[in-house]
């Protein structure tokens, strides 16, 4: 690789990382080739401003091993205060076609999902992000035991201030 090349691919790596200032927390954990129904993904959250609101977002990584058109996630919200608030979520992850939706140029499609928007954390520390999968079958009371297509799931925190 050239000087030249080399400036150049510094300088769009320092503007792709500075674009990303309202960024707290993105992290990702791997679930193997295939996320078990009792497997929990649990995130421990850095230390949150109290006075700040936050958009919270869900991140997974998919493949074309995913064979379902929707998901579906058990997600709680673990606070020091003992209080947990738990939400069952749905969402699209493929078109009617059944081409997976998501970003990304490979087999392998990122989607960023909402979770929560303008949140105020009570609590500055010790707060904690548990999601769990609960994809079914049409028809069938017992989930899916091993969802295969997830590879990782991961949880984001932005500022909502700059």
């Amino acid at each position: 690789m050239s000087l030249k090349s080399s400036i150049l691919f510094i300088i769009i790596a320092g503007l792709l990382i500075s674009c990303d200032k309202k960024r707290v927390f993105d992290e990702y954990e791997s679930v193997g080739s295939a996320w078990n129904m009792k497997k929990e993904v649990v995130f421990e959250l850095p230390k949150m401003d109290t006075l700040k609101k936050y958009n919270l977002f869900i991140n997974l990584r998919a493949n074309d091993d995913y064979k379902f058109n929707n998901l579906f996630l058990i997600v709680s919200m673990e606070q020091p205060n003992g209080l947990t608030k738990v939400d069952t979520l749905e969402y699209e992850m493929a078109d009617v076609d059944g081409t997976l939706l998501g970003e990304g140029f490979s087999d392998i499609k990122e989607s960023k999902l909402f979770y929560k928007e303008n949140v105020k954390f009570k609590a500055s520390e010790n707060n904690k992000i548990h999601i769990k999968q609960a994809v079914r079958q049409t028809g069938k009371i017992v989930g899916v035991q091993d969802l295969e297509g997830i590879t990782e799931v991961g949880f984001r925190v932005e500022s909502l201030e700059k």
